[in-house]
């Protein structure tokens, strides 16, 4: 667990974003499953999901760029000094942010289609 929140910490301040929209995501279709076994199967509430599912892939990105601006920051230091580790610091968040958004999108993808071919085969 604390490899996780140091990974998560590593990743940057894209991370937060990327932490809620999965827990909104994850909250909306377990609403729904929920009602699906109930017997309602309306598509109330998908359209989030699947606006979930595109976004966080493109904060992945959005971490990437900061990470490398920080990289290339790291490079350009002061009076031309090269901090290696920094340097690394920001490659690592790069990385670490579009892993993230893409494992996120994922997690939400395969069941929000399961939801919504429920929802249109009525």
């Amino acid at each position: 667990m604390d490899r996780l929140v140091k990974m998560f910490i590593a990743g940057g301040p894209v991370m937060w974003p990327i932490l809620a929209l999965s827990v909104i995501g994850l909250a909306i279709l377990i609403w729904k499953a929920l009602e699906f076994r109930a017997g309602r199967r309306d598509g109330r509430g998908l359209v989030v999901v699947s606006t979930i599912i595109t976004a966080e892939p493109m904060l992945g990105i959005l971490g990437t760029v900061m990470g490398i601006i920080r990289t290339f920051g790291a490079l350009n230091g002061a009076e031309g000094a090269v901090n290696p580790m920094a340097a690394t610091a920001g490659i690592g968040e790069a990385l670490i942010t579009t892993a993230a958004g893409l494992v996120a999108s994922l997690l939400l993808l395969f069941p929000y289609n399961i939801l919504d071919s429920r929802v249109e085969g009525e």
